[in-house]
Parts: C-alpha cells; structure tokens; sequence
C-alpha cells in the first residue's frame, strides 16, 4: 500500500477509535490481521428505526489509491437488506462512511435502491417493510424480537424441512405469503 494511505489510514482509524461522535452512536472499527488494508466495522442500528438494537458487521477495504478514492465497504458480514454500497465521494473518510452507513438505515433512499424487491416494498407496503427490517434486524444483526406473525410463517415453512435462510429470503421476496413463497422454495 503507498505510504500516504498507510499513514492517512492510521491517522483516521485512530481517529475513529478516539471519537466522542462514534463512541456515542456505537460505531466501532477493527483491523483485519494488523492490515491497515482491510479493517472490520461495526454500527449500530439507529434509535427509532427498524433496525434498532441491531449490530451491523461491515467488511472496509482500503484501496492503495486512498485517500483520493474511499474506503470501499466490500460486503455486509450482517445479511441487511440494502444496506451495504461501495460507491462513496472520495472526499470521504474512514469515519464519515461509517457514519454514512448508519443514516443510510435511518433514511432509506428507495429511488435509488440497492435492491429492487426491497425498494419496492419500503414504497408499496412501508409497514410491511418496516416489519421484515425489523425481523432481518432481529435474525441476522442481534436486534431484539420482532413480529411474532412473521416468526410463525418461518417456523411453518421450516417444519417443511427448508432452510431457515431460504426461507426468510423466500418469505420477504413474496410478501409474507407463505404459498408463493413456498412455491418459490420447491422451484429452487
């Protein structure tokens, strides 16, 4: 990695270690194998929003071309509907992309979605959205329990012998209808 990444790097993951504004929206970052290339973060789901409670794991690549282009947020470690972009302004640091991330779950931008099926839902059924958020919150990032109608449709289909994944997958695509969403599952 050129030395002024490593060095900028260094300087902003300290940074973000010493932080009033991330310690106090629980915003956390790690290295990867003492990497300063690879970093592991970790943001909390806002107050006030399906995903709260939850904690969002992030795998953060840092390009050997930083700081002139950003830290690359490579893939969600928690499966999150939506969440997870690479594309970010250059003039961003290492701490205002976690930052980013987190607003990014309190104010869902559906007109320019990372996922269509999703995308969909927040726009023709919010409620529905806000409950498979908040049950994808609950399963994947720790959040605490969530619509007690929507865990009885998993367990159905998983007393049927599929995959609890598969099935949730299944289930948030086809709109919480347990038959399409069991026809979905034995065309797979």
């Amino acid at each position: 990695m050129a030395n002024i990444a490593v060095q900028r790097i260094k300087r902003e993951f300290k940074e973000v270690l010493k932080s009033e504004e991330t310690s106090k929206n629980q915003i956390k970052v790690d290295l990867v194998d003492e990497n300063f290339t690879e970093l592991k973060g970790e943001i909390a789901g806002p107050p006030d929003t399906p995903y709260e409670g939850g904690r969002y794991q992030l795998e953060i690549k840092i390009p050997e071309t930083y700081p002139f282009n950003p830290p690359k947020v490579g893939r969600c470690l928690t499966t999150l509907c939506s969440l997870c972009v690479s594309d970010r302004a250059a003039a961003m640091t290492l701490r205002t992309v976690l930052l980013s991330l987190q607003a990014l779950l309190a104010a869902a931008e559906p007109d320019d979605p990372q996922d269509a099926v999703v995308a969909n839902q927040y726009k023709q059924n919010p409620e529905m959205f806000k409950q498979t958020a908040r049950l994808w919150s609950h399963v994947y990032a720790g959040a605490p329990s969530s619509s007690p109608e929507y865990t009885r449709k998993i367990d159905k289909l998983c007393a049927m012998g599929f995959d609890k994944n598969a099935v949730i997958v299944a289930l948030s695509s086809k709109s919480w209808d347990v038959e399409t969403a069991t026809e979905l599952l034995l065309s797979n």
